[in-house]
């Protein structure tokens, strides 16, 4: 189990990644590029992953080597400092093949929730 920094980290990564997951479904390339709503929203997102990403300690993230850990805070580092050098094609691919992945390695970090408390009787 993460420590209780770590698990906040990794818990606001996974919201994230759900959430992109959420705003594309359904949605097309042509979609992704037409709506500035949804391409801002699936930016910010990718922003708070980064973000997360950076929180984590460096041991955790050494712990970890199969999540991308330094390309994930890159993205961020671009989003929020070069934004004017944003290349949705790299995005897509991100959001397309790379979220999904990251969602299922970090669904395996989550610490499993703790039991609902049964009703008194």
């Amino acid at each position: 189990m993460p420590p209780d920094r770590s698990g906040a980290a990794l818990a606001d990564m996974l919201q994230a990644a759900e959430a992109i997951r959420r705003y594309l479904a359904g949605k097309t390339r042509e979609d992704y590029e037409r709506e500035d709503l949804l391409r801002h929203a699936v930016e910010r997102n990718i922003e708070i992953i980064g973000e997360a990403a950076r929180r984590l300690s460096n041991s955790f993230r050494e712990g970890h080597p199969a999540i991308p850990w330094r390309p994930i805070m890159a993205t961020r580092h671009i989003l929020a400092h070069e934004y004017d050098e944003v290349d949705n094609d790299i995005i897509w691919r991100i959001v397309t093949e790379h979220v999904p992945e990251l969602l299922r390695q970090l669904r395996t970090l989550m610490p499993p929730a703790p039991p609902d408390p049964e009703p008194e009787g």
